[in-house]
C-alpha cells in the first residue's frame, strides 16, 4: 500500500483502533475509536490512512443504504452551518452553478439556492437523496461521484463537505472535480483535521476516528494533495458545526452512555435541549482551493 497523498511506500503504524467491519455511513455514529483497520502514517508527508482500504464496491453499498433520522431532526442547525459555508464560497467566486458532491440531505444546496445559485446535488444514499428531492424540492441525483454523468467544465463551485475522508482514492476524485469545474472555479471542502491539537491529544479515542473514515488529513497533507492535482489552496480555517444542545450531549454516548442520558434529561428540564450551539473544538477544517489554469 502507498500513501494516498504523496504516493510514497513509507507507511508506518500510527494508531491501533478497535477493529470493525465497515458499517453504513451514519453521520451521527458514536463508534469513536473504531475503524476497518489500524491507522498508519506516511513518514514522508505525514498523511494518515487505514492500513487496509475497503473495497470501493463495499463502500458504495454502505453509502446507498445510509440513513440517519437524527440529522433530519437537526435541520435548523444544519442550515446555519450550510449558510456559513455558502458565505465562505461567495468570498472566492461569484454566484453561478454549484455542484455538491455527497450533499447528504441537501441543506447546503438548499441554502445556496436561496442566495441565487443554480444547484445540483449528487448523493449515493437513497434515503438522503429522496429527502432532498421530496422534502426540499432540490435537484439531487442518487448516484456516486464516480458514476455520475455530468457536463465538463460547467460549475463555478464544487462542494465536498464531509466527503473526502471517506474516499479510498481521493486523488482520483480530485481529478474528476478538475473535469467538472470551470476555469478558475473553486473547490470547497469540510473535513476533520487530524493534525489538530484535539486529534493529537485524543489519539485513537478522537471522535473522528470512525468506521467509515479511511483518510485522516492534516492541513499540510490536504494542501499537498490539492497541489498535486492542480489546485491552489486560497483559504483554510476551522469549520465548527451548529446543532442542538441535545444532539451534542447525545454524542457523549460514545464515551459515557449514562452521562449522555443524564445530560439530556438535565438539558430538557432546563429548557436548553433545543437551543442551537456552535462549539469550536478546532478539529475540523474548511478549505477553499482554486483550480489552476
Amino acid at each position: 500500500m502507498t500513501c494516498a497523498v504523496c504516493g510514497a511506500a513509507a507507511l508506518r503504524p500510527y494508531l491501533a483502533v478497535n477493529r470493525s467491519e465497515q458499517e453504513s455511513l451514519r453521520p451521527s455514529s458514536e463508534s469513536y475509536g473504531t475503524a476497518a483497520a489500524d491507522i498508519v502514517r506516511c513518514v514522508v508527508c505525514g498523511h494518515a490512512q487505514v492500513q487496509e482500504m475497503p473495497a470501493l464496491e463495499d463502500l458504495d453499498e454502505g453509502y446507498a443504504q445510509a440513513a440517519d433520522d437524527s440529522y433530519a431532526r437537526e435541520e435548523a442547525g444544519q442550515r446555519v452551518t450550510a449558510a456559513r459555508a455558502v458565505e465562505r464560497i461567495e468570498r472566492h467566486v461569484a454566484r453561478g452553478a454549484l455542484l455538491d458532491l455527497g450533499c447528504w440531505l441537501g441543506f447546503l444546496p438548499s441554502e445556496a439556492s436561496k442566495r441565487g445559485w443554480e444547484t445540483l446535488g449528487i448523493e449515493p444514499s437513497q434515503y438522503a437523496s429522496e429527502f432532498a428531492r421530496e422534502q426540499l424540492g432540490l435537484d439531487v441525483r442518487t448516484e456516486t461521484i464516480e458514476g455520475a454523468d455530468l457536463p465538463g467544465h460547467a460549475y463555478d463551485a464544487v462542494v465536498m463537505a464531509d466527503v473526502i475522508e471517506h474516499l479510498p482514492r481521493p486523488g482520483e476524485s480530485l481529478e474528476r472535480v478538475r473535469e467538472l469545474l470551470k476555469p478558475g472555479g473553486v473547490l470547497y471542502l469540510q473535513l476533520p483535521d487530524a493534525g489538530s491539537a484535539v486529534a493529537r491529544r485524543m489519539g485513537a479515542r478522537w471522535w473522528s476516528v470512525l468506521p467509515t473514515h479511511v483518510q485522516y488529513f492534516t492541513r499540510e497533507s490536504l494542501a499537498r494533495l490539492l497541489e498535486r492535482h492542480g489546485f491552489t489552496s486560497e483559504w483554510i480555517g476551522t469549520a465548527p458545526k451548529t446543532f442542538s444542545t441535545r444532539y451534542y450531549i447525545e454524542r457523549l454516548a460514545g464515551y459515557a452512555p449514562p452521562a449522555a442520558r443524564v445530560g439530556v434529561k438535565v438539558a430538557e428540564a432546563a429548557g436548553l435541549a433545543g437551543r442551537l450551539v456552535t462549539p469550536n473544538f478546532r478539529d475540523r477544517m474548511e478549505v477553499v482551493a482554486r483550480l489552476r489554469p
